[in-house]
């Protein structure tokens, strides 16, 4: 495929278990570091808390965070703060300006203690659409990490780059499978949604939200990459988040399905020359 033959001229990816994989327990873990992080900060800043009581003063605002992404909408990462401060000291105590950096490091702190790890495949995919002159995004559902360390995080693993746009719900306000997030994003990559090409793992977010807004959609469905425990137990925030939203019963139908990243490489092919 030459770069002059495209009808296609950018793709744009998910993260979690797309762009980037998961150990097996890692959330938890994650959850658990973050809750001694916020506790002791919140400690220093004169808001007396155990670590029981902060895991819990979390606990509510993922709660909170639920309520809001099930109707596809999102709030910043200082809405989440907010949140935190006011549950942990049950509503006797607003966020000050002055704890925000602190607070703020200690809260997506643990992102960079409990690393995700890099699809071994994201390379690879992401040197071939350059190559091919392709426009390349990201559309992101953020959760407790917000989208300047997600940013951070992927320049730290040396792929940030590669993107020509980064769109993060909690910036936007914004989550899939809401077409507006795809739309946006799309003209940021001065493309229109029907010369884009998505991929991700989730059906309801990632396809169905892509294919209802003009994109082609292709499914990674890998067994690789996953949490295993966070997705089986059915109070953690990854089973949990994967259950917002109320869609249509009909199947959702991706223009292709691979079951590992590289293979979207011969998928985007077999789109370019697949009749319109």
């Amino acid at each position: 495929m030459s770069a002059e033959s495209h009808s296609f001229r950018a793709v744009t990816f998910d993260r979690w278990e797309t762009l980037l994989f998961e150990s097996n327990g890692a959330s938890a873990t994650r959850s658990a570091t973050r809750s001694r992080n916020v506790a002791k900060t919140l400690n220093k800043l004169g808001i007396n808390i155990s670590l029981d009581q902060a895991t819990s003063a979390l606990n509510e605002t993922v709660d909170e965070l639920l309520r809001i992404w099930d109707r596809n909408k999102d709030v910043t990462h200082l809405d989440q703060l907010q949140y935190v401060v006011e549950f942990a000291s049950r509503g006797k105590v607003k966020l000050k300006k002055e704890w925000i950096p602190e607070l703020s490091s200690a809260y997506i702190s643990s992102l960079f203690e409990i690393r995700p790890y890099l699809n071994p495949d994201a390379l690879k995919v992401l040197q071939w659409l350059k190559k091919e002159n392709m426009r390349i995004g990201i559309i992101c559902n953020t959760g407790i990490t917000p989208g300047f360390g997600l940013r951070r995080f992927l320049s730290q693993i040396g792929i940030a780059e590669f993107f020509d746009q980064m769109t993060f719900s909690d910036e936007v306000g914004i989550r899939k499978p809401d077409p507006k997030i795809f739309h946006q994003t799309a003209r940021k990559l001065k493309t229109k949604p029907c010369e884009t090409i998505h991929i991700g793992d989730n059906l309801k977010t990632d396809v169905w939200g892509a294919k209802n807004a003009g994109y082609k959609a292709i499914h990674l469905s890998s067994k690789e990459g996953h949490d295993r425990q966070a997705e089986n137990d059915p109070k953690s925030l990854v089973s949990r988040s994967r259950n917002l939203g109320n869609l249509s019963t009909a199947p959702i139908t991706p223009d292709k399905a691979v079951s590992s990243l590289v293979m979207a490489i011969r998928a985007i092919k077999e789109l370019e020359t697949r009749p319109a």
